[in-house]
């Protein structure tokens, strides 16, 4: 384990025993000793319940439009594929996370922007509705501080983001609208290449990024929001890394070391990422090939458009999926492998530039770890590999708040 002998500064953090902080770095302080002051579990060890523990991708505001399903009810895999909802947000101790706007790569045309525009407006009013009608259990938040009020109150935390800028268009304006929705983080580009950038899963277009999406990277520092460099091609993220004023964050990767395949991040960049402050949410995706043969393909197919099924046909869905998942998984990996991959990024990353997401109702999990449930277990794991408090509360959600402190600290 790589030690990190920056924990006992933060988390003894006094502004009347040195030199006060500033800026940022003062609010980064500031958060992480606000959360290493938790009461701690029987036994001198904090509980995963104990941390404020935050996800930086969450997919289910997909599942907010479907007809008949209910955001605060508890959903069964066996009979819904839903992998979050508010009762097994407290099953996990998942204290919130960002959800997602995301926007499936269409054509890069006027209509086609103007379609995704829309979706993509539809899409944050159903985020700020499903979380208003839950005002006594969840709330909306801009800024960490908003996270740690909401989470003092007892209350879940709902970030925003954006995964795929392409709604866009060619109209960096629309940021600043989607920067007054709420969203705090966003990515430029998602499975295909788009007017900002090239996609770790197309060939190459732009050899990064293009002359617009440098001018996205500009206007993301100038409004304080992170960029997300999840689903970038690496010259993307090389050129992101190099032009970005504040630290980067990759809201749902896998590292390369555990499987080669082209939206992991190499050890390489892992570190330049750590060196320049960004921090790399592990995700549970492409520890293997993705398993799309065979019956899976036709329910990928329709696997977005859940929400414009009937309750029955969403029921029969999800149990025809679940059973595919019991003799053909969707991925051909387990827990144990993927804890080696996530202690394997620590020691590359070091505690300060690791976090955590599932990639939840987006095609994450698979056995041992099926839905935010069973968060519990990898912060059990941790502590075994002998990862302190201070390291736990970095790393579950006290590197995401530093990130978005820096981020919105350099907003102009």
């Amino acid at each position: 384990m790589t030690p990190s002998p920056t924990n006992a500064a933060f988390c003894s953090f006094s502004p009347q025993a040195r030199r006060p902080l500033r800026g940022a770095v003062a609010l980064a302080a500031a958060l992480l000793a606000s959360s290493c002051a938790t009461p701690q579990a029987p036994g001198g060890q904090r509980s995963h319940a104990d941390f404020l523990v935050l996800d930086t991708h969450l997919d289910t505001p997909l599942h907010f439009d479907r007809a008949g399903w209910d955001f605060g009810a508890r959903h069964d895999l066996r009979t819904d594929m839903a992998q979050v909802d508010l009762p097994r947000m407290e099953d996990g101790a998942l204290d919130g996370g960002f959800f997602a706007i995301y926007t499936d790569q269409g054509p890069l045309t006027p209509q086609g922007y103007a379609d995704a525009l829309a979706f993509a407006r539809t899409r944050s009013d159903s985020i700020d509705r499903t979380i208003a009608a839950f005002p006594a259990r969840i709330g909306p938040a801009l800024t960490p501080a908003d996270a740690l009020s909401l989470d003092a109150q007892g209350k879940l935390i709902a970030f925003k983001s954006m995964e795929n800028s392409y709604p866009f268009g060619e109209d960096l304006a629309l940021m600043e609208e989607f920067y007054g929705r709420g969203v705090r983080l966003a990515s430029p580009v998602h499975g295909a290449n788009n007017q900002f950038a090239d996609s770790a899963t197309d060939e190459p277009r732009w050899n990064g990024l293009s002359p617009l999406g440098r001018q996205w990277v500009a206007e993301m520092n100038r409004l304080g929001m992170v960029i997300d460099a999840s689903h970038a091609s690496d010259a993307a993220f090389d050129q992101m890394l190099a032009l970005s004023k504040t630290p980067l964050l990759l809201s749902h990767s896998t590292a390369k070391w555990a499987f080669d395949h082209p939206r992991n991040l190499d050890d390489a960049r892992i570190r330049r990422l750590a060196e320049t402050g960004g921090a790399i949410c592990v995700s549970t995706i492409f520890l293997s090939d993705l398993n799309a043969s065979g019956a899976r393909g036709p329910l990928f197919d329709r696997f977005d458009s859940i929400a414009e099924m009937s309750p029955a046909e969403q029921e029969a869905f999800s149990r025809q999926w679940y059973a595919l998942n019991q003799t053909n998984p969707v991925w051909d990996t387990d827990f144990d492998r993927y804890m080696e991959m996530v202690l394997h990024t620590i020691e590359v990353a070091g505690v300060d530039h690791v976090c955590f997401s599932g990639d939840w109702d987006g095609g994450g999990g698979f056995a041992g770890l099926e839905d935010i449930s069973a968060l519990p277990r990898v912060t059990e794991r941790l502590r075994a590999a002998g990862y302190s408090d201070e390291d736990l509360a970095k790393m579950l959600g006290g590197n995401i708040l530093r990130v978005m402190a820096a981020a919105q600290a350099a907003a102009e």
